[in-house]
């Protein structure tokens, strides 16, 4: 296998290293500054730098991996330099304004939701990926092949490939990723401004866990807040509403306390994998997108797949879709399929 990464920082090189290290794929690399190109290299991160993507060669995936503000750029000269066969994905954490821009059907995009207070390839690991959850975002055309292709590549690199549309992605990453960062500066910021010239105390395991990613990588931040403005600010406009709700209760807030309590297990334990797993065998028709809806509609359930494999019928008319899910999920999910009109072995 032949990759080809396109911004060599923290991500790419992460990508880079699990590639070589897991699939033996031979890594070229490209990035806006030569010295990360040379950083990479010496790092084994990558085997060799390009000059320009239009420079690689027979690449079987292209994985975008530039700020946010410049995927967009990055993924058009990849697609421009991609052969037919060849995917071209991105790392992006916002997803609904690229996916909406770029319709080739060679594009998946990409969020793995991984990554550390620290940035740089100098930082990057093999095993940064490693259970956490990797979101695919194909549109609904997407190539049952390519979307195949990718999912296990994903897998490979140790992560668990997730389908979620890309304006529900968004949705999801404002209340869970971006919401927070938010929050951590703003209580950094109030704690400084309270204590004003006072000598600061040392402060408690609770405001250094609430406020562990405050001010993290000011420039990339400040690109993700802007491009996911819509769905981050209507998630900042309930919590002023819920702040202003728990200011006139502070008397009497057990129960809310206790509430919060109960809901943090629920959404941690959405986090768990693992267990004896089903399979699934879908017959589907030769249509476009076929396979995108099926991830996309098991996605939207709460269903992860943890394989899949596809395998043509003899007279290309359709072919067999196998999919491994959680064993407890196997009854809903055989509802929903069937829900599609498509037959379930």
């Amino acid at each position: 296998m032949r990759i080809a990464v396109l911004g060599v920082g923290l991500i790419g090189g992460s990508v880079a290293l699990a590639a070589r290290q897991r699939l033996g794929a031979h890594v070229v690399g490209w990035d806006p500054d030569p010295r990360a190109i040379r950083t990479a290299e010496d790092r084994g991160a990558i085997d060799a730098g390009i000059a320009e993507p239009a420079l690689a060669e027979a690449i079987d995936v292209w994985v975008v991996a530039t700020p946010v503000a410049t995927l967009e750029q990055h993924v058009r000269a990849a697609l421009a330099a991609a052969g037919p066969d060849a995917i071209v994905t991105d790392v992006g954490s916002t997803k609904g304004a690229l996916v909406e821009a770029i319709t080739d059907r060679s594009f998946i995009g990409g969020h793995p939701v991984a990554g550390a207070e620290t940035s740089g390839v100098l930082h990057a690991r093999a095993d940064l990926f490693d259970g956490s959850t990797w979101y695919l975002t194909p549109r609904p055309d997407a190539p049952g092949d390519k979307y195949e292709r990718l999912h296990r590549l994903v897998s490979a690199l140790g992560a668990v490939p997730t389908a979620i549309a890309h304006d529900e992605h968004d949705r999801v990453m404002a209340a869970v990723s971006h919401l927070p960062h938010v929050l951590a500066n703003v209580l950094v910021e109030q704690a400084h401004k309270a204590l004003g010239d006072d000598a600061l105390p040392a402060t408690g395991g609770s405001f250094r866990d609430a406020t562990r990613v405050a001010g993290a990588n000011p420039e990339l931040w400040s690109q993700i807040y802007a491009q996911n403005a819509d769905a981050l600010g209507a998630q900042l406009d309930e919590v002023v509403a819920r702040l202003t709700d728990v200011r006139g209760r502070l008397g009497d807030l057990a129960a809310w306390q206790e509430a919060a309590g109960r809901q943090r297990r629920e959404l941690l334990a959405a986090d768990l994998s693992g267990g004896p797993l089903a399979e699934l065998r879908v017959t589907v028709p030769n249509r476009p997108g076929v396979v995108a809806d099926l991830a996309l509609t098991l996605g939207r359930a709460g269903i992860n797949i943890s394989d899949m494999s596809l395998a043509p019928a003899f007279d290309n008319l359709g072919g067999t879709v196998a999919l491994w899910v959680a064993a407890g999920e196997e009854p809903r999910a055989r509802e929903l399929i069937t829900a599609r009109g498509l037959a379930v072995g």
